[in-house]
């Protein structure tokens, strides 16, 4: 492999880090579905914000456990498993509103949804750390740059 495809090749790995943490930081869109779930179900502000408290504790824990899995497992076993738990507590989450389960919410989102998020978030930056020994701060900015982007693009679509 030439230098010139190496490089293109690294770049195409960073861009996918970066697509991946837009769709994890939708997580920080809670708010857009606050209101709607109290309304709906009569629930109160801190019974809903419950279920974004829980997700962040359990982002946060399963994201600074998270980087030895990867370098055990593989970025992409960790990621696959990110994608496949965090799309079983986003499905459960829809569940619960349909149902009307708080429990169920608590679960799914906060519990489920939050383990995901945060195998999702270390991966990416796991990998790109190595792939770019010499821009390490700069890829590190530009996936954590995605996350926040995830929220606002979820704030502009979602209503």
């Amino acid at each position: 492999m030439n230098n010139n495809t190496s490089t293109k090749g690294r770049w195409t790995v960073a861009i996918c880090g970066i697509i991946m943490m837009v769709l994890l930081g939708t997580v920080y869109g809670w708010s857009v579905f606050k209101k709607p779930l109290m309304e709906s179900h009569g629930w109160e502000g801190p019974q809903v914000g419950m279920a974004f408290t829980i997700a962040i504790f359990c982002i946060g824990l399963s994201a600074a456990l998270g980087g030895r899995f990867v370098d055990k497992a593989g970025a992409r076993k960790v990621a696959t498993l990110s994608a496949i738990l965090f799309g079983i507590g986003t499905l459960l989450t829809g569940l619960a509103d349909n149902v009307g389960a708080l429990w169920l919410l608590y679960i799914g989102y906060g519990l489920i949804a939050g383990v995901g998020n945060g195998l999702g978030y270390i991966t990416p930056i796991a990998v790109l750390v190595r792939w770019f020994p010499d821009k390490r701060g700069l890829v590190t900015g530009l996936c954590v740059m995605g996350f926040g982007f995830g929220a606002a693009i979820l704030g502009q679509v979602a209503p």
